[in-house]
């Protein structure tokens, strides 16, 4: 996981600041009281002219101070871009618990009205059948959220301890697809490999499958479409390896692409482009390749075109 240099802490950089600003204070008494009586006095012994003595000293002092006001307002500004990326932290944080808050409310309303449906009425054995469907589905849309959380949490707090193994990736996405075939709806996945041959890599399985459900189920879920289609191609070029996730789904803004691996970040939407999710999916998902070394990307011709998600592994690391 990415962490920012401790020397960039704000609380450091404003230590550094006040420092500096002290030392410079410090340093403008001393030398304009005590080093220049000193240096005056020495100057009438040995008979020379002051005033080239003296201009020497002053561009020594002016080019000091310069450098700690230089060091103050560099700590200022760092100051501030910290403030303003913890402001923006606070708001996407409150999205995240709004949008977060209706997505758990509104399976819990649903599994409410199929319980008392089935309370007070009585319901032939086919619309027991129905019902019980829905309090299901209901039901995995909570365990989804509440994994999301508890996975992101373990990661983030390093108490994840990720097993490396090599498998074959291949035969790994085929198998995950077919046995979680009933989270993807009636979406058509397509399943490339252009070299023909298996593809082995090192994962950690419980993470590489959690890639793969947060990246299906978002091509599923933000695809407006009557019929959905994701194309997953695997393929080994040169020291890389590509697992691209294609989809023809609602597409992103261009001005959104590089923002969408945020904490807590969604897309602004409009129009078929409902509030879904909790702004933590493809932060998970960034987080899993980091943990594997490698690093993804978004690109899309935007809205209504689809969108296609790069994941990139290092072979040389675990090959």
């Amino acid at each position: 996981m990415y962490r920012s240099k401790w020397f960039l802490h704000p609380i450091l950089v404003f230590i550094f600041s006040i420092v500096a600003l002290a030392a410079s204070l410090s340093l403008y008494i001393y030398w304009y009281v005590e080093v220049s009586a000193g240096l005056k006095a020495v100057i009438q012994k040995a008979n020379l002219d002051p005033k080239q003595v003296l201009a020497a000293q002053t561009w020594v002092v002016i080019l000091a101070l310069s450098i700690l006001v230089a060091i103050i307002l560099v700590g200022i500004f760092i100051i501030f871009v910290y403030s303003q990326k913890i402001y923006q932290l606070l708001r996407l944080q409150r999205n995240f618990i709004d949008n977060f808050t209706h997505e758990l409310k509104t399976p819990v309303t649903s599994l409410k009205l199929s319980l008392q449906t089935l309370q007070m009425h009585d319901l032939s054995r086919e619309d027991q059948r129905k019902y019980i469907g829905y309090l299901l589905h209901d039901a995995e849309r909570l365990d989804e959220h509440i994994n999301r959380i508890l996975n992101l949490a373990r990661i983030e707090s390093k108490m994840f301890k990720a097993e490396f193994r090599r498998r074959d990736l291949v035969a790994l996405v085929e198998e995950f697809c077919e046995k979680n075939k009933h989270f993807f709806g009636n979406c058509a996945i397509h399943i490339h490999n252009p070299s023909g041959h298996p593809i082995f890599h090192a994962v950690d399985l419980t993470l590489f499958e959690m890639l793969l459900m947060n990246m299906i189920t978002n091509a599923v879920k933000y695809n407006g479409g009557q019929a959905p289609r994701l194309d997953i191609t695997l393929s080994a070029q040169g020291r890389e390896l590509n697992i691209c996730f294609k989809d023809n789904g609602l597409g992103l803004p261009r001005a959104e692409v590089k923002k969408i691996f945020r904490k807590f970040y969604q897309v602004g939407r409009s129009g078929d482009m409902t509030a879904k999710g909790s702004g933590l999916g493809l932060y998970l998902v960034r987080s899993i390749v980091r943990l594997h070394n490698g690093h993804i990307c978004a690109q899309s011709e935007g809205r209504g075109q689809g969108s296609l998600f790069t994941v990139v592994f290092p072979i040389e690391k675990f090959a």
